[in-house]
């Protein structure tokens, strides 16, 4: 097992013998700050034997007085306090500094290192340390680096061995500047929020001058109603503007190869459009206008007609539903009522038709066949009361909503409609019967008038 690989090399050289199994225990006590000063690591240093002499105890501290050369003067030391245990070859020379392999070079520095193995992925990739390099960089890197040393590249310098090595430090770069992209993204989203939580409490009611329409607009009541509901469109069109500039971003960072999130981001609000809704409805005239839809128009030099509508309803959402209408939309409660009422009529004329077709007074054979029939309709009517429900939970008003319907009701209904339909019918016999009659009594004395004549 190698010396510790945090240790310098004067260090290393100055144990002299190599650390055959390292265990510690205990927890790192309070952490004293200082200015440029390290303070000297107290260490319990044990072997299988027993204790260590005096002479060994002042090799221990000059170890440590040696560590305060090594530091940068940027380093903000620490103190702490553990109890160790050390197996070492016999009759080597005790001593350590171990404390030191637990302190990442973050902590030795107030500027940002790259770990001793990451360091040696940009190596063998042939990377810039001093830099940080962009996906689409590291992966040309890498396949630079296979071209050259990949087994099946056929090329004099292939090693299997060292390709290997060459892939897993590609996969650690890319882990790496995953984590970073992930965290910035992570900072950037935390700002992003801070800033729309900001927008969103905006100022407290003490410190509006009107309380109503969160406090926008001049004028007279009317006048400030306009003004802010121009305001939430406004609000609304940059919501969804922003919306969209997220979504661009996530989907530009998804791709390989993609550019940085800093470059999107900076992309995305160059082309952000204020007032898009305005400025398309403006472009859509305009070319309306070029194409020539708006001459000869039936209302063209005509004013505006006016909508009956309801005073207590806000004009837009008046104006909204007017255009919804003449577009052809319809609420689902409208549907539903719709398609409610168009299949309790095709029963009915259905169950109409049925009884139309059988004779009155009913035979053994027609009753079971109307028997047979109205089972028919009562499992069609269960099912449309089964609408009926879904339409009453959905409807807005609750004068709009329906009752189940009856089966006997409906029978009833339909009886007496055919009842009455067979009453028309014998009337309608009946008068033209009589009607005919009479046409043969007119003929008739016709016929003895002329031959009156002719005597």
């Amino acid at each position: 097992m190698p010396i510790l690989p945090f240790l310098p090399r004067e260090l290393a050289k100055l144990l002299g013998s190599e650390v055959l199994k390292l265990t510690y225990r205990g927890k790192v006590s309070d952490v004293l700050w200082k200015d440029t000063q390290i303070s000297l690591w107290r260490m319990e240093l044990q072997n299988n034997e027993g204790g260590f002499s005096k002479a060994q105890d002042l090799h221990c501290l000059a170890v440590t007085a040696r560590m305060q050369h090594w530091l940068p003067s940027s380093a903000v030391p620490l103190s702490t306090r553990c109890s160790m245990l050390l197996w070492l070859h016999r009759g080597k020379l005790y001593g350590a500094l171990l404390p030191l392999c637990h302190l990442s070079l973050r902590q030795l520095s107030h500027s940002y290192r790259r770990s001793r193995s990451l360091r040696e992925s940009y190596r063998l990739l042939q990377l810039p340390e001093d830099k940080d390099s962009s996906q689409a960089e590291v992966k040309e890197a890498y396949l630079r680096m296979a071209k050259l040393y990949h087994p099946d590249s056929g090329a004099p310098t292939a090693d299997p061995a060292l390709f290997s090595q060459i892939e897993e430090a590609y996969r650690a770069v890319l882990a790496h500047l995953a984590r970073r992209r992930a965290t910035e993204q992570q900072a950037w989203s935390g700002a992003e929020e801070e800033e729309e939580e900001a927008k969103a409490k905006g100022q407290a009611p003490q410190h509006r001058h009107y309380l109503s329409y969160e406090g926008m607009g001049s004028g007279t009541p009317s006048q400030r109603e306009r003004q802010y509901r121009q305001f939430r469109v406004d609000r609304a069109t940059e919501q969804v503007l922003e919306y969209r500039r997220r979504e661009l971003e996530r989907s530009s960072l998804a791709e390989e190869g993609a550019v940085s999130a800093r470059d999107v981001r900076l992309r995305s609000r160059q082309i952000k459009i204020t007032q898009a809704v305005e400025r398309l409805v403006e472009d859509l005239i305009q070319e309306s206008m070029a194409r020539g839809d708006f001459r000869n128009l039936s209302g063209s030099g005509k004013p505006l007609r006016k909508f009956d509508h309801n005073p207590y309803v806000d004009p837009m959402t008046h104006n909204l539903n007017r255009i919804l209408i003449d577009n052809g939309y319809q609420p689902q409660w409208i549907v539903a009522q719709k398609e409610i009422r168009e299949t309790v009529d095709k029963l009915r004329a259905g169950l109409l038709g049925c009884r139309a077709k059988l004779g009155d007074p009913l035979t053994p054979t027609e009753q079971a066949q109307w028997q047979q029939h109205c089972k028919s309709f009562s499992d069609d009517l269960v099912r449309l009361n089964k609408k009926v429900d879904n339409f009453n939970l959905i409807v807005p008003l609750l004068s709009k909503q329906m009752v189940h319907f009856s089966l006997q009701r409906e029978l009833d209904r339909a009886l007496q409609a055919d009842r009455e339909r067979r009453l028309e019918k014998q009337r309608e016999a009946n008068e033209e019967r009589d009607r005919a009659n009479a046409n043969e009594h007119t003929r008739q004395g016709l016929l003895s008038w002329v031959q009156n004549l002719l005597k």
